[in-house]
């Protein structure tokens, strides 16, 4: 589809702030109305819609933050209860959980990166989650992976479209926890999460569709990261 509208601008109402094309208001693809609760999500994303050059096609994987707020309106909505199971069964599997024995150098970077994380969800949450060497599967203790989950509940149905983004990508709950909660920005996250590559990258080298594949990733955990920022925006 191309661009088709002249105007885009952010009109406020009783359902939040909508976007408007040529006057007009946005719906998602579900025909749900397009609005957001804070002015400075909807400033960032009618800014998106009016980046589309005139007559230009209209490219989602150039609109990230639009992408996750449609999927917030629409997917988180119809089906809540399955994201919220989707984004907790991490807890059960965490990237941070896993840990390497050698190289002693990795082993360290991973301890030094991860395991202050660890103590924050258990300080915070009292969700104690057992570490392991090695990359075969743990069973980790229902009481914590339940305490995790009671975080992701309460969450809206926007947030939610961010939080399971940030988790997939990290393959870590806790992580995306910490960007939830503003224990970490989602760069520091990013950086967690890439220890392993990174000593790949050192030790081997890495070939460029490896690279344009992670730098996509992290552009994706990035934009989730700054859609939270704006949805929690209080001016």
């Amino acid at each position: 589809m191309r661009r088709f509208y002249k105007s885009v601008e952010v009109a406020s109402g009783a359902g939040g702030f909508a976007i408007t094309l040529d006057g007009k208001p946005m719906r998602s693809p579900a025909g749900r109305p397009f609005a957001v609760p804070t002015a400075a999500l909807a400033q960032a994303l009618a800014e998106e819609w009016d980046a589309v050059p005139d007559k230009g096609e209209i490219k989602p994987d150039r609109m990230p933050l639009t992408c996750l707020a449609m999927t917030g309106i629409d997917r988180a909505a119809d089906q809540r209860q399955k994201v919220v199971a989707d984004i907790a069964a991490y807890g059960a599997s965490d990237l941070l959980c896993y840990r390497a024995t050698d190289p002693l150098e990795l082993a360290a970077r991973q301890s030094a990166g991860w395991e202050p994380l660890l103590v924050w969800a258990r300080e915070a949450h009292g969700a104690e989650l057992a570490v392991t060497m090695g990359v075969m599967p743990i069973e980790q203790p229902e009481t914590a992976v339940a305490r995790l989950r009671r975080q992701v509940e309460p969450c809206t149905d926007l947030e939610l479209s961010a939080l399971f983004q940030l988790t997939a990508g990290f393959g870590s709950l806790v992580l995306a926890l910490a960007v939830l909660q503003g224990r970490l920005t989602a760069e520091e996250a990013s950086d967690l999460a890439e220890i392993d590559a990174h000593w790949q990258v050192e030790r081997w080298g890495e070939d460029a569709e490896a690279q344009a594949r992670r730098a996509r990733l992290r552009a994706d955990m990035l934009a989730a990261g700054r859609f939270l920022t704006l949805l929690h925006a209080t001016a």
